[in-house]
């Protein structure tokens, strides 16, 4: 994620209501945390004391009843409490609906190794790039799936990220001291050759450190046995997309957002074709990984629903049978141009719901705990979805045989 207003928006309900409603990632990374910017830290307080009122006055309505038509297996709900740190908890979620679709049982992946891997890939990048490298808690799917393929993983049990007597996560002063720590070592050049002893010093004493092998169900592992062996994880099941006017359709291209520090390639769609894969994954038995725009007041976690309603704003009665203002490429590719949508927040879609006069919703698990009348879940309309979408993660095997054509996927 980027850092704007919407990941500030978690950063900050983050750390001041860690288990309630807006766990955002920081937009600057994926997580609305770790602003230092002063105008930016106004406006998430604005949010945040918007969002309280949200999560404390949002509940008065029955929630609408809506009609399943596909719901996917995944794991429970979580909460990534004070972090910027979706990017994470959104494709971690993935992964475990994938392990089990292949017959793993009960899996529980933990985030915070792949988090604190990934911590270092930053570090790394910031180095080389001598300073003017975008540095944070954000990131977006392909890191994890990458993280994953490059370090293994391991199981929740193994590693919390935690240290002894930690209930909460919380990483802003964490990542200000590791900013902090890579600012003074680039002051001197060379370089130390040692440079990564302090960094990951940092990181153990917030984190604890992290596991090279450990016991599991009887066996021992190393997280890269265990991402093969039980995980039965393999990289190439995973396929980035998007949809922008400003690239050729059926191409790759290196998304311009901030927290693509990895330099990830999508492939682009025009829009109706991304939504349909998107669906289609969703009734073919996968889910998706969602990256999008949470800043507008359209997505209204606290009532249950994203829509992309013509007062924008969620009304104090949810109808989802109410029409929506009407949206296109131009208008998407406007937005994004002019900074409006941002790569804001991950979560994972898993589902699809609709009403009882049958307008579609996709049923989208969030990390920000049992929050809203749907216990953590939310409904996107197709509206809000192709207004606010940056990217999706999703299993290759879901895509058709004449998209994959199309895109040169074997």
């Amino acid at each position: 994620m980027n850092t704007k207003a919407s990941d500030k928006n978690r950063g900050l309900f983050c750390v001041r209501y860690p288990l309630h409603q807006k766990l955002f990632c920081n937009k600057q990374q994926h997580g609305y945390f770790g602003q230092s910017n002063t105008s930016t830290m106004k406006r998430s307080l604005l949010i945040f004391g918007a969002m309280l009122f949200i999560a404390s006055h949002g509940f008065a309505q029955t929630a609408p009843v809506l009609i399943p038509v596909k719901k996917n297996e995944c794991t429970p709900v979580k909460n990534q409490q004070s972090t910027g740190t979706c990017w994470c908890f959104s494709t971690t979620s993935l992964v475990e609906s994938m392990s089990l679709k292949k017959g793993v049982k009960d899996v529980d992946i933990s985030e915070m190794f792949t988090v604190r891997n990934i911590y270092v890939e930053k570090a790394k990048n910031y180095v080389l790039r001598q300073g003017t490298a975008q540095f944070g808690e954000g990131g977006l799917g392909h890191d994890l799936i990458r993280a994953i393929a490059t370090y293994g993983a391991v199981p929740e049990t193994v590693y919390t990220g935690k240290k002894e007597g930690q209930s909460t996560l919380n990483h802003s002063k964490m990542v200000a001291q590791l900013k902090t720590y890579l600012d003074s070592i680039l002051k001197k050049v060379p370089v130390a050759d040692n440079w990564l002893d302090g960094y990951n010093a940092i990181l153990d004493n917030t984190m604890g450190h992290p596991p090279v092998s450990f016991e599991f169900n009887g066996t021992t592992y190393t997280p890269q046995s265990y991402a093969k062996a039980v995980l039965k994880f393999d990289v190439d099941d995973y396929v980035n997309i998007t949809s922008f006017t400003h690239h050729p359709y059926y191409q790759q291209f290196i998304l311009e957002a901030p927290d693509n520090f990895a330099n990830g390639s999508f492939y682009n769609l025009p829009l109706v074709e991304m939504t349909e894969a998107v669906r289609n994954s969703l009734l073919n038995n996968y889910t998706v990984m969602w990256d999008a725009d949470v800043s507008n007041r359209g997505f209204a976690q606290g009532k249950g629903f994203a829509m992309y309603w013509k007062e924008d704003k969620a009304p104090a009665t949810i109808n989802p049978d109410e029409e929506e203002k009407a949206f296109d490429a131009n208008l998407r590719q406007q937005l994004y141009e002019n900074l409006t949508t941002q790569d804001d927040h991950l979560m994972h879609i898993v589902g699809i719901n609709k009403s009882e006069q049958g307008k579609e919703f996709f049923l989208v698990k969030n990390s920000w705990g049992e929050v809203g009348p749907y216990k953590g879940f939310i409904n996107v309309s197709d509206a809000y979805f192709g207004v606010n979408t940056v990217g999706v993660v999703v299993p290759k095997a879901s895509l058709s045989k004449e998209l994959r054509k199309k895109l040169g996927i074997k």
